[in-house]
């Protein structure tokens, strides 16, 4: 007698651990992956006239507009450097953090009705978003890269370093942070929705709690360990001392912002697989 037993091909189960990231399950989605990276530029230019050069528009708007007010007018030191590059050092990087960190605390929310129809690996969502972020920032750097040459070659005052290798290391830094609190948030968000109202202010507050447009050297040593303790403020005077050869940093600063940067990780892990099995429910 013949054995008739089906044998599934795919087996859709609840019961997976809270630590587990199920990348394996993740590459195999990998097409998916990048058609939301892709549908993520197409939707957000479509209706522009510009397009894509608002890429390249926003962080020079940015940036002069920082010269303007905290160079000129509040008179900020920028530690010597040319406050054209080093407000565009600033605005690029954290350009790329807070974009990643804002779409990535509503990834629940605004993507609902996919959820609730299809199945696939839930963390593609919030991984695209950190690609396509890193295509923004990949044309933004350029830019910078630009502006960075001029000064060294032809005013001669940026003094680029060996620094620079670890810049590889400090966007990985910056993304595994933006997508550890962005899904810390986001899975705060399906239960508790009034939490999405404050995201955009509480990035702003955290870019003043950033040295983003002032240096760690120009802080008072008596405040500097406020600041130290955000581990974004070593990512951003690593690399602006890459660069440009100046700032406050430390070794030690990138060590304690390496090691909070994957606790937060893995904390988002963590919720995020905990509220993926029953968030459609409370959407």
């Amino acid at each position: 007698m013949e054995n008739n037993q089906q044998k599934w091909t795919e087996v859709i189960s609840s019961e997976t651990s809270i630590f587990k990231l199920n990348l394996d399950e993740v590459w195999r989605y990998k097409d998916l992956l990048f058609m939301f990276v892709k549908r993520d530029f197409v939707t957000f230019y479509k209706q522009t006239i510009l397009g894509p050069l608002w890429f390249i528009i926003q962080p020079l708007l940015t940036t002069i507009m920082y010269v303007i007010i905290f160079g000129n007018l509040a008179k900020i030191s920028t530690d010597e450097s040319p406050k054209i590059v080093f407000y565009l050092a600033g605005v690029s990087i954290w350009g790329y953090f807070s974009e990643t960190l804002t779409k990535t605390a509503s990834v629940f929310t605004t993507n609902a009705n996919i959820f609730g129809k299809v199945y696939f690996p839930r963390l593609i969502m919030p991984l695209s978003l950190v690609v396509s972020g890193m295509i923004k920032f990949g044309v933004q750097f350029s830019i910078f890269i630009a502006v960075l040459l001029y000064y060294f070659f032809v005013q001669g005052n940026v003094y680029p370093n060996a620094y620079v290798l670890l810049t590889p290391f400090l966007l990985f830094l910056m993304a595994i942070l933006a997508l550890g609190l962005g899904m810390i948030i986001s899975s705060m968000t399906t239960k508790y929705k009034d939490l999405s109202y404050l995201i955009s202010f509480g990035i702003q507050l955290f870019m003043y709690a950033t040295p983003v447009v002032y240096p760690l050297s120009s802080i008072p040593e008596k405040y500097k360990f406020i600041l130290l303790l955000n581990p974004l403020t070593a990512i951003f005077e690593c690399f602006r001392y890459a660069f440009l050869g100046t700032g406050a940093f430390e070794m030690s600063m990138l060590v304690y912002g390496t090691v909070v940067s994957i606790v937060i990780l893995i904390m988002g892990i963590i919720v995020f697989n905990k509220v993926e099995k029953n968030f459609i429910d409370t959407v």
